[in-house]
């Protein structure tokens, strides 16, 4: 999947969140309910090193008029547009307090067909959830969770 075909789907959940009352931000992608951030990082693939430091700095700088401020990020869902590695996998599996704040996925479309999207979500971001929704209802594009046989072999 294309950088601009994901700014267009990350767009148009924006605008789909706004419309359930949550705020969406206009320049960066996050998406604010009940005092919690849902981070939206689009990137073609991640090493496990930086997933960790993204983990555990869980901040992200926000733009308020002319000035930016950092916030606490809840939750951080990675969209990748390259399979994640076997690695990555691993240290979500691995760690726990990653796995419940972090979503990984997989928008590469390198699987069984196009309307598929792999995912490792053990969040409890409602916002997550209803990307994944989004995804089925307005894309058809099916969120499976990565196979069980490959995140226990690791």
């Amino acid at each position: 999947m294309g950088i601009s075909i994901l700014r267009e789907i990350i767009q148009c959940f924006k605008k789909e969140c706004e419309s359930k009352g949550w705020k969406a931000s206009e320049h960066e992608d996050w998406v604010k309910i009940d005092n919690e951030y849902h981070n939206f990082l689009w990137i073609r693939t991640i090493h496990p090193s930086s997933l960790k430091q993204i983990a555990e700095a869980h901040k992200c700088a926000i733009k308020e008029g002319i000035s930016y401020r950092v916030v606490d990020i809840t939750y951080t869902a990675l969209l990748l547009t390259d399979p994640p590695t076997d690695q990555l996998i691993q240290v979500i599996v691995e760690n726990p307090a990653i796995a419940k704040k972090t979503a990984i996925y997989d928008l590469s479309c390198g699987h069984l067909d196009k309307t598929t999207c792999l995912k490792l979500n053990k969040t409890d971001s409602k916002v997550f959830l209803e990307f994944e929704s989004f995804l089925q209802k307005k894309l058809g594009v099916d969120c499976r969770p990565i196979p069980e046989a490959l995140t226990k072999m690791l």
